[in-house]
């Protein structure tokens, strides 16, 4: 007789498909920021902060989505403490972060660093987290 034996209650709620682009999306907009923010350190050439700009409003917009998602998925879970939990707090976290970081960069372009810097380092890693902590299989992430 086999029998498999699980870890844990798995997250039941699933992201959809929907949930899943746009959590993904948020990931590649803020590595865009931090990059276009690592170019406009480098060069002081304008035009990097406001593309790093763009795309930070960008990040905030597929964020805040999959974070409505992600809490809409929290309050049909069965089990809201653990990873379900700890996923929807790194999407808070980072979006939060994420909009200081936009207030950050509508300063004049010479204020923005090192401050805005620091803060797309520090949305990127919680983006990549967050995305991580969703799309990881013992969560209930995509199959």
């Amino acid at each position: 007789m086999s029998s498999v034996a699980t870890a844990g209650p798995s997250y039941r709620s699933a992201p959809g498909p929907l949930h899943t682009i746009l959590l993904a999306g948020a990931v590649p907009l803020f590595l865009g920021a931090l990059l276009n923010d690592i170019a406009y350190f480098k060069t002081y050439q304008i035009q990097w902060s406001n593309f790093a700009s763009w795309l930070i409003a960008g990040g905030l917009l597929f964020g805040g989505l999959a974070l409505l998602f992600a809490l809409v998925n929290l309050f049909r879970a069965e089990r809201k403490a653990g990873r379900p939990l700890m996923y929807v707090l790194l999407l808070l976290a980072s979006w939060v972060l994420g909009l200081v970081n936009a207030f950050v960069h509508a300063k004049d372009a010479w204020a923005v660093m090192p401050a805005g810097l620091v803060l797309s380092v520090i949305v990127t890693l919680l983006a990549c987290a967050a995305a991580w902590a969703g799309l990881d299989r013992r969560s209930g992430g995509v199959q």
